[in-house]
């Protein structure tokens, strides 16, 4: 016979200098992200499997990935880190963090899946997404200056964050890690179901489209006492119909709160960038007065030193040194130049970011509540009116902060801007320098607007040395800004005030769930982190409701295997899951070592349990490929290393001659489920004993050979183990058992209409 072009087209190798542990295709681009063993993510291009960027392990981010999972639209990944339990979301086009959270456990599966369910009332809620865009300003992007923390807002715009936001379908990331760990964010942000009660380890998760069950697989130590070598897995399901039957709510509710989250990081950020336009140099003043104070002989305050400068026009020698020879006329000029170009940055960022994130923070909130009192909709999936009403106080308060540090940034410019050029004309004078006409004069009120800066910010404080190390607190805009203080070096003064005296003399108002508390005493930082830890509360109430909601509804225990013989990272294991969206079957292939043959075992079930055939299980195995050897005895020759779902008609294998002996080769082929399930009902015929584990009754399974034609290669020279498929993009990328050496193939070249398969049974 004419010798055929060998199936799939080879388009890249690498020998790669780690071992790769994850790898998972774009949903979108030929573009494939891999892990390797020392905690970097890579992505690479089909192309030559050319790299296109690498995202190094981060002391804080964590240095072991364990799970990989792309968002539908293809535009963020998703890793899970094992040793810090964190979860980052990572932009596509360039290797930084947006978003990241933790969890409780450590990670072991991620599967992030798009709703696919159609109904009227979703189809508008998709189309009014944009509401609170005409209503709400842009937010206004962050100064490009500030990169190092502010990396995400490195554009001029915004969009980074819209980025996070992503498209207004659902979808959901589901989150599997030890000790039964089982949790779902919609949009990849807002946790939805913490589910409890799975036992193992997830090594396989499964959400079905619309939103009915989860499928896991998960490893189970056989006993706690024994050496754990012996470990088996089971398959379960889980039932989440609260999801689905509450769609168009689930759905609007995680929306709002992924805005929510968006927006707090967004005024975290802000806030960061106000921290890194605040500069020590303002700290100048106050150190340089303290020293001054500890190495002085006389016994007059530094206060009535500068006012008999003031008054008299004369200074005492120590004084004079102090601004000539330490703080000098030059000093002086940059000290003043710093202070106001620093306190109007960050008048600007209180103003354009801090205001209208927080507005914007307002308005989603507001909605949210309007959400939770419509409770025949809202009550069951644990939104609550109250915890919101805090959550909006709380915010409310963060507002009045930022507006108590605008005053704060306001006066004391003004206060600075007048002691400066009184200070500057008494340092000219002397130096007996010639002093210009027009900055001498100075009218009673500046001489007075002077003094009442000296006596109020110049005060000498002793128990702020202990708390500080300085007797002086005259620049007060930092204090709002450190982060390690909870309580302000000098809160504002409040005396005289004819509205707190009006509150504190009123005692309905004290109460008014209408007036945002204030904290006079305390840091922006103290009221922001108050803010995001009482809304936080608000994000985790819906997802205990919703998480209890969920139960099993069935469970199966599959095979045993010994943990000993295995060196391979858990992360390419089979069982591998898959869902059929369009007829709602969950899928799980797996292979149970059977006459020192692997089959590849298949385990179908409908989600939909009004169905007759509820569960089938096959086993297939692979014949003799040259089918000219009609020799019986040879057509069970292949065992099966890897297998995963390419689309949902086809599964992809990686094949060994089972006849282990020098030369023999790796096979990649496709294997097409029409050849294994002839006859529809064939496979309901096996009826499992629940009691046994699934390998103790193999006998049982039905077995069918299956023989490749041309829809097959072999892989020369490379002794190939696991393989990653994406069917969407037609590709698959192998890898060998070194895990270091990858080959990527594109798989339908020529598509010479169907091929036709022999089944023997």
């Amino acid at each position: 016979s004419n010798v055929a072009m060998p199936a799939f087209r080879q388009v890249g190798e690498k020998q790669l200098p780690q071992e790769i542990v994850f790898m998972a295709w774009s949903p979108k681009r030929d573009l494939i992200a891999l892990a390797n063993r020392a905690g970097e993510v890579l992505l690479h291009r089909l192309a030559n499997f050319q790299r296109v960027w690498s995202l190094p392990p981060n002391e804080n981010t964590g240095k072991e990935v364990t799970a990989l999972a792309w968002r539908p639209d293809g535009k963020i990944l998703a890793f899970g880190l094992t040793d810090t339990k964190r979860i980052i979301l990572c932009d596509v086009e360039k290797p930084e963090s947006l978003h990241s959270f933790s969890v409780d456990s450590a990670i072991t599966y991620m599967h992030w899946m798009e709703v696919t369910e159609e109904n009227s009332v979703l189809t508008s809620f998709y189309n009014a997404e944009d509401e609170s865009n005409l209503l709400l300003p842009k937010l206004p992007a962050l100064p490009k200056n500030y990169n190092t923390t502010a990396k995400i807002f490195s554009e001029e715009k915004s969009d980074e964050i819209m980025k996070l936001l992503g498209d207004v379908r659902l979808n959901a990331l589901v989150i599997g890690g030890s000790s039964g760990f089982i949790e779902i964010y919609a949009y990849g942000m807002f946790k939805i179901a913490t589910v409890t009660g799975v036992a193992g380890s997830c090594r396989g998760l499964c959400l079905s489209s619309d939103l009915k069950s989860v499928s896991v697989i998960t490893e189970i130590q056989d006993s706690p006492d024994s050496e754990a070598d012996i470990t088996y897995f089971q398959a379960s399901e889980l039932d989440t119909s609260l999801l689905s039957s509450y769609l168009p709510e689930v759905t609007r509710m995680a929306r709002k709160f992924t805005h929510i989250s968006t927006l707090l990081q967004y005024i975290k950020l802000s806030l960061t960038c106000m921290c890194e336009a605040w500069e020590e140099i303002l700290m100048q003043m106050d150190s340089r007065l303290t020293k001054f104070v500890q190495e002085k002989n006389t016994t007059t305050s530094v206060q009535d030193e500068f006012m008999q400068l003031l008054l008299w026009g004369k200074a005492s020698l120590e004084l004079q040194a102090l601004l000539m020879n330490q703080l000098t006329v030059k000093g002086l000029k940059k000290l003043g130049q710093s202070i106001e170009s620093s306190y109007s940055s960050i008048q600007k960022l209180v103003i354009s970011h801090l205001q209208s994130g927080s507005e914007a923070l307002l308005y989603h909130l507001s909605e949210l509540k309007g959400m939770a009192l419509w409770k025949q909709k809202y009550e069951s999936l644990g939104l609550d009116a109250s915890g919101i009403e805090e959550a909006i106080t709380a915010v409310g308060s963060f507002i009045l902060k930022a507006n108590e540090l605008l005053q704060v940034i306001d006066s004391s410019m003004k206060n600075f801007k007048a002691f400066f050029r009184w200070l500057y004309v008494a340092m000219l004078r002397m130096s007996e320098d010639h002093v210009l006409p027009e900055l001498n004069k100075m009218t009673q009120k500046d001489i007075t607007f002077v003094a009442d800066f000296l006596t109020e910010h110049f005060n000498e404080a002793p128990e702020l040395y202990n708390r500080k190390g300085k007797y002086f607190n005259v620049e007060r805009v930092g204090q709002y800004l450190k982060d390690e203080d909870d309580d302000l070096v000098s809160p504002p003064n409040t005396e005289g005030n004819q509205w707190f005296n009006f509150l504190k003399n009123s005692t309905h108002l004290k109460e008014s769930p209408l007036l945002f508390p204030y904290y006079p005493e305390k840091s922006l930082h103290f009221v922001k982190r108050q803010m995001e830890g009482v809304i936080d509360q608000c994000l985790q109430k819906p997802a205990d409701v919703i998480g209890k909601s969920v139960h099993q509804a069935f469970c199966m225990s599959l095979y045993k295997t010994s943990r000993s013989e295995e060196s391979t990272p858990q992360l390419f294991k089979l069982p591998f899951l898959w869902n059929d969206k369009t007829s709602n079957i969950h899928y799980v292939l797996f292979t149970m070592l059977d006459n020192s043959i692997s089959k590849i075992h298949i385990l179908r079930r409908h989600t939909d349990t009004s169905r007759s055939v509820n569960n089938g299980i096959l086993a297939v195995e692979f014949g003799n490929i040259n089918n000219s050897i009609n020799d019986t005895s040879d057509s069970r020759c292949y065992s099966c290393l890897d297998a995963h779902f390419y689309d949902d008609e086809t599964v992809t294998v990686v094949l060994k001659e089972s006849v282990e002996q020098e030369g023999k080769e790796r096979i990649l082929a496709q294997l097409p489920l029409s050849s294994v399930y002839t006859d529809e009902d064939q496979d309901g015929e096996f009826i499992w004993d629940s009691t046994k584990r699934l390998d103790e009754q193999s006998g049982e399974i039905s077995t069918r050979t299956v023989f490749l034609e041309n829809q097959w290669r072999v892989l020369e020279n490379m002794k190939a183990q696991y393989v990653s498929v994406n069917g969407i993009r037609k590709v698959s990328c192998v890898l060998s058992s070194n895990l270091r050496h990858v080959r990527v193939f594109e798989m339908d070249v020529e598509d010479d209409g169907e091929v036709e398969e022999e089944e023997e049974e």
